[in-house]
């Protein structure tokens, strides 16, 4: 007759549960106020529809650990000081990545945001997308080297445009790709000229 053994299970400590919680939410503030962009088959996920879903996902975790550490004596262990810290830290991070968020959202929506994913794409799938803004009379745009997985964490350039004008939407742009890299110029006109940037290297970090 064989005995089974059981397998030792891995318990986290109530200390551990608390930090994994609240790391989720730095995490998401961090990213709230950071410059992610995801594209998925095509369509462009701004910044702020990126760090939203990372804020829902974070606050799903810190209550799933909180409860976790709660139900392992987490006041008993930590103490009623920390627990009182843990508390007011996740709070300002919720506060701080949803600020963020609506911040995020709302310049998209005052400068009109328009997102555009750049054809033909380089080697390795890597791909520039491109967010255009305009206010008054300046226009504005930056872009983004995106990969295979199709996020990218911050921009690669920027430029600025007299007169408000929007060069990718106008279609005065262009996309080189070597084999290293490639290289998107941005072109104004006689009236809309480029004031500022107009050349930026696309590296997907091959």
């Amino acid at each position: 007759m064989t005995e089974a053994r059981a397998r030792p299970s891995v318990e986290l400590s109530p200390g551990a549960l608390t930090a994994a919680g609240v790391g989720s939410l730095a995490v998401a503030a961090l990213a709230s106020w950071s410059d992610p962009l995801l594209v998925v088959r095509g369509h462009v996920v701004p910044g702020w529809g990126v760090s939203g879903v990372l804020l829902v996902l974070a606050f799903v975790v810190w209550r799933t650990c909180l409860q976790a550490a709660r139900r392992a004596e987490a006041a008993r262990l930590l103490g009623a000081r920390a627990t009182w810290w843990v508390g007011l830290v996740s709070r300002v991070l919720i506060v701080v990545a949803a600020f963020g968020v609506v911040g995020g959202a709302v310049a998209d929506l005052a400068l009109e945001a328009r997102y555009y994913v750049l054809r033909p794409t380089g080697p390795g799938g890597c791909t520039a997308v491109v967010r255009e803004t305009s206010f008054l009379m300046i226009g504005n745009g930056e872009a983004y080297a995106v990969g295979r997985t199709g996020l990218a964490w911050g921009e690669a350039g920027s430029w600025v445009v007299d007169d408000g004008y929007r060069p990718v939407a106008g279609g005065t742009y262009e996309v080189k790709w070597e084999q290293d890299g490639g290289l998107l110029l941005i072109n104004g006109t006689s009236t809309d000229p480029v004031i500022r940037g107009g050349m930026t290297d696309i590296d997907c970090g091959w």
